[in-house]
């Protein structure tokens, strides 16, 4: 089979019109892969130069110099998986933790949910919660940082 440019359009406005921004088939030898560009928005301190196509910029206030030499202290704790990220067990309950909070090696800190599964994620060592990067409900990646114990 062949994929023809009738169907590739088809496809093609399935993605604008919908939330999608990607679609791959494949069918035998073939492959096809149909992407929707998506701007970035870039935050940066100053206007970037852009070559074509543009990419929207957003400056951000310069912050005061020694906030910009302050870097996060402690010990990351950083998502084992993609998902989203809650800092409570149910909607009505009580944060596992908040900035100062103190936790032990194994205490649950958060709960990660990827396919409908809620994964505890636990902190790895003792110390005080210094910085919580993440709001609850944000969707999270791979590796990203949750929040810092010192």
């Amino acid at each position: 089979m062949k994929f023809e440019p009738e169907y590739i359009e088809k496809l093609a406005k399935i993605i604008t019109d919908s939330g999608l921004t990607e679609i791959s088939l494949e069918d035998g030898e073939q492959a096809l892969t149909i992407r929707k560009d998506v701007p970035e928005v870039v935050m940066s301190a100053a206007p970037a130069a852009v070559s074509a196509p543009a990419v929207p910029v957003v400056s951000a206030p310069a912050a005061p110099a020694s906030a910009k030499e302050e870097a996060p202290k402690g010990k990351a704790i950083t998502a084992p998986m993609v998902g989203t990220f809650y800092a409570a067990s149910s909607p009505d309950a009580e944060p596992f933790v908040e900035v100062g909070s103190t936790v032990n090696a194994g205490d649950v800190v958060c709960i990660i949910e990827a396919m409908k599964l809620m994964n505890e994620i636990k902190s790895e060592q003792s110390g005080k919660i210094v910085q919580i990067c993440v709001k609850n409900g944000d969707p999270i990646e791979y590796g990203q940082v949750l929040m810092y114990v010192e």
